[in-house]
């Protein structure tokens, strides 16, 4: 476990209902840095966990806190990104454009906008209008938005969804880099074979995290070999 001081996220006893059916009953979790995969899937609660945990999700009870402050203060502006299944950007502007313009809402400079458009590898499209661009580059703007801060912790709801196999590849070694460099990296998705690309994975079911660990280590506890038959295992036990 880590210790405080190493503490990005602590979720305790977490309630989240919506058209009053419990989606979160009394859900606890630490986070630390690393590439953290939160995998399960469709409807089982990982976009409402990311919600509450970026302080979107109205809460019935409970606590999230990030770097100690509660999920969704002024204070977490620039130190959490959050990039959501939608791309969240302005088909009508150009890639550059779109960048510029959260870059003077966030009050960042042109550094970092050249810096997001490099890390997402899309210069050869920074003057492309974004809604001619493909569905993976639109998503890969969003990242760049969210990129622009350098934040610490980057929040993540199934970025890779509808990816080639070589982009989802860049994006994950991407996830990895920001990780070694310091910040903590939520990946969610239902994609049960990218489960091997976390450092630390959470399988989720139901509003529950029913296995929290290593993919070597969870393997290792069901006594399979891969996360998805992992998964049935913990479901049928």
């Amino acid at each position: 476990m880590p210790t405080m001081s190493d503490v990005v996220v602590e979720i305790s006893d977490l309630h989240v209902v919506r058209g009053g059916t419990p989606v979160l009953a009394g859900l606890d979790l630490t986070l630390d840095q690393g590439v953290v995969g939160l995998l399960g899937p469709s409807g089982c609660g990982k976009s409402t966990l990311l919600r509450s945990l970026v302080g979107v999700q109205e809460v019935r009870s409970g606590s999230v806190t990030v770097f100690g402050l509660p999920a969704g203060s002024p204070g977490l502006r620039t130190r959490v990104g959050y990039v959501t299944q939608s791309a969240s950007v302005y088909d009508d502007l150009s890639v550059a454009e779109n960048l510029r313009f959260f870059a003077d809402v966030l009050g960042a400079g042109p550094e970092a906008t050249a810096r997001a458009v490099d890390l997402v590898e899309l210069g050869d499209q920074r003057d492309q209008v974004v809604g001619r661009l493909s569905g993976g580059q639109r998503s890969r703007v969003s990242l760049a938005v969210a990129l622009l801060q350098a934040p610490d912790l980057l929040v993540l709801d199934e970025p890779t969804v509808g990816l080639d196999p070589v982009l989802r590849r860049d994006l994950w070694g991407l996830f990895h880099r920001l990780a070694d460099a310091g910040a903590c990296v939520l990946v969610s998705s239902h994609v049960m074979d990218e489960a091997e690309r976390c450092d630390r994975l959470l399988l989720m079911r139901a509003g529950q995290i029913i296995a929290d660990g290593t993919p070597a280590e969870i393997k290792a506890r069901t006594g399979t070999t891969d996360i998805e038959s992992a998964f049935l295992s913990l479901v049928q036990s």
